[in-house]
């Protein structure tokens, strides 16, 4: 039985994903913040529940070392994380800090902590969310794009030590996932001076169009299973699109048309 270690598994994708590999005869560590809070994931047999604060370096090296005293790690699937998003006047130091350090500090602390073990091992497989705001950005959204295209790019720059290893690392970029992203898992910061362009490009969101979170699982799931040598997984019919867009008309094109759709009247 193959073991896959989940972080951010209380919500959304990661608790969807446990699910499916789950149901897929993976046994499941599926680690969140308060474990103690949830009611499905511990009802189902081969899911393991423990906890994890991804900013809680100390936390981190204890909780991963139980993992690997309790199971051989397969796959680790780098899931935490949330939307930051308003204009840049508007969102604190606090803010900011506080995005970093869960979305892109996270990953690479679970990182860290888990490669002396794959390496050892001479293999494993590391997966991260980015998400297609690692490959596109849209207004509203920088420090949540910072936070993903330093994912991307940090994923890149890994695959090559650690391929030395026979260890591989991937990336899965969703679109939009309805799992009340943005009343959910996103923090709004505001300000007076942007706050008629911010309305404009929130009212023109119907998240009635974006994929089923059943169906980025799938993709996570391709991705652990297809053992190919890929770096990145789009995932979602809207983050293939804009990412497709992207490539064939170039940067420049391609964020005059995104102005226009998000901020255009």
């Amino acid at each position: 039985m193959k073991t896959i270690f989940i972080t951010g598994a209380s919500t959304g994708l990661g608790k969807e994903t446990a699910k499916l590999f789950a149901s897929k005869g993976w046994r499941v560590i599926a680690t969140m913040r308060q474990p103690q809070k949830e009611t499905e994931l511990n009802q189902i047999a081969n899911i393991e529940l423990l906890a994890l604060d991804v900013t809680d370096a100390k936390q981190i090296g204890e909780t991963v070392q139980k993992a690997i005293a309790s199971a051989d790690i397969d796959v680790v699937f780098n899931n935490a994380g949330y939307g930051l998003m308003g204009p840049l006047e508007g969102i604190t130091d606090e803010n900011i800090v506080r995005q970093l350090d869960t979305n892109l500090l996270g990953v690479i602390r679970v990182t860290k902590a888990f490669v002396p073990y794959f390496r050892q091992r001479k293999q494993g497989l590391f997966i991260t969310t980015t998400s297609i705001g690692g490959l596109i950005t849209f207004p509203f959204s920088s420090v949540y794009h910072a936070t993903k295209w330093a994912l991307e790019g940090w994923s890149e720059s890994m695959s090559f030590e650690l391929k030395q290893y026979g260890i591989g690392i991937k990336t899965v970029s969703p679109g939009g996932i309805k799992t009340d992203f943005l009343n959910r898992s996103a923090e709004m910061g505001s300000h007076p001076a942007y706050q008629q362009l911010m309305d404009r490009m929130f009212g023109k969101i119907n998240e009635n169009d974006f994929s089923e979170v059943a169906d980025i699982a799938s993709v996570v799931y391709e991705a652990a299973t297809d053992g190919k040598d890929r770096l990145r997984y789009t995932a979602g019919e809207d983050a293939k699109a804009f990412y497709a867009q992207r490539l064939a008309v170039g940067d420049e094109a391609f964020m005059k048309q995104m102005e226009q759709i998000m901020l255009g009247e």
